[in-house]
């Protein structure tokens, strides 16, 4: 039996929503082993002189429970 573990992450990028996403996974992997996927929980922009300044992500990441 497998038992999964699910955590909440965000990071933020000044380039892209992909960035940011690229970023809190490869830091979740430093912390976490056996993280098998995520997903997108939320996204936004945040917004200073009628420009965006940063893209942020939150992750719902899923991590196997080792025995």
């Amino acid at each position: 039996m497998t038992v999964a573990r699910v955590t909440e992450i965000s990071a933020t990028s000044p380039e892209s929503f992909e960035a940011a996403i690229r970023e809190a996974i490869s830091r979740a992997t430093k912390t976490l082993r056996n993280v098998q996927g995520a997903w997108v929980k939320e996204q936004e922009v945040r917004v200073k002189d009628d420009k965006i300044t940063a893209f942020k992500v939150n992750l719902m990441v899923t991590f196997l429970l080792e025995d």
